[in-house]
């Protein structure tokens, strides 16, 4: 490897010249650098696009999702899906820290990393388990985290593998939290999802009683937990990708108005008009999915003269973790949803 680099870019293989998320190829020799972290990884949790795709490919047979995921790392060098471009983060114990590393970590702690796995040098001894219910897959591997690579520590008063699911999306609802204003409308497509729900109950707490929020899912059978947390006002069920149909009913439930702010957290392509459409002039409309098309967004926007703005769904947003982790121990409903969801077998 070429002189260490604070981002990583001594890792790339190929193309020269990027830095690791765009890279190709990275070298995933697991040799701690200086200015690395090393980390004997238990549990990745593949980003739910990434998983959706690599389900359906596969026709839901595990030992051939088995074989993909080892394959894209064996290839890669990083578990980033081809197809999507995403990654998802992992869960590990620190092994080894580089000596100019200065961070509050030592030698034997539980971390979530809280950057992509598709810029993270990733190698896979064995597969132990996937979990299809909660987008995980339990390993025997290492990893290498960057200088500039953050991670959280797991708390003693929560479960480790649902710290893990909910770190995944931390950057969904901690956005919502600086984009929804008191007495907000907002609408959320994906809201029975896991960075849905989290979504959902941050709007309700921002936008507070005299707020609106509104959240489409797709099936009837995603209803319960949702009316369970009881955050939305109407939950509307609908196709995402049929922009028409939700426009329609977001006006009905919204007595005839467009909403202040859309979050769109569906892990499907071609939902950017789904979100545009319902969101008034001078309105927000944030893509967390990383299934989103920036020029289906970008033109879509202009066919239908929508002044709007659009962000990006950056998953790192200053406290984002500590906000994340606060909601369960606001929330009874929200940490019981998560466990009966993401919990271990035999855990609850």
């Amino acid at each position: 490897m070429e002189k260490v680099s604070k981002y990583g870019a001594n890792r790339v293989i190929s193309p020269q010249g990027v830095l690791p998320q765009a890279a190709d190829i990275l070298d995933n020799t697991m040799i701690c650098q200086a200015n690395e972290i090393l980390i004997d990884v238990t549990t990745l949790n593949i980003d739910s696009a990434s998983f959706h795709q690599i389900q359906q490919a596969c026709d839901n047979d595990l030992k051939r999702m088995e074989a993909m995921i080892l394959t894209i790392v064996e290839t890669r060098g990083k578990m980033q899906n081809p197809v999507t471009g995403s990654g998802g983060m992992l869960l590990g114990k620190v092994k080894e820290i580089g000596k100019e590393i200065q961070k509050d970590l030592r030698v034997g702690d539980d971390i979530a990393s809280l950057v992509s796995l598709s810029l993270t040098p990733l190698k896979i001894e064995r597969i132990l388990q996937i979990h299809p219910a909660r987008d995980q897959v339990d390993i025997l591997g290492q990893a290498i985290l960057f200088e500039t690579g953050i991670y959280a520590k797991i708390p003693a008063d929560l479960p480790a593998d649902l710290v893990l699911a909910a770190l995944d999306v931390a950057g969904a609802p901690a956005q919502v939290q600086k984009l929804v204003a008191v007495n907000d409308s907002v609408l959320i497509l994906g809201s029975s999802g896991k960075s849905g729900l989290l979504c959902a109950y941050q709007a309700r707490q921002s936008a507070g009683k005299n707020g609106k929020v509104f959240g489409v899912i797709n099936d009837l059978s995603q209803k319960k937990d949702l009316e369970r947390l009881a955050v939305c006002d109407e939950i509307i069920v609908e196709d995402a990708t049929k922009p028409l149909a939700v426009y329609e009913k977001v006006l009905k439930a919204n007595n005839g108005h467009l909403v202040d702010v859309t979050i769109n957290v569906v892990n499907v392509p071609n939902t950017e008009m789904t979100a545009i459409l319902p969101t008034k002039q001078q309105g927000t409309v944030y893509f967390f999915s990383m299934a989103t098309s920036f020029a289906k967004a970008a033109l879509g926007a202009e066919g239908v003269a929508s002044d709007i703005t659009m962000m990006i769904g950056n998953g790192y947003t200053r406290g984002h973790a500590e906000l994340t982790l606060n909601l369960f121990r606001e929330s009874r409903v929200l940490f019981e949803i998560f466990k009966q969801r993401y919990g271990k077998e035999g855990s609850l």
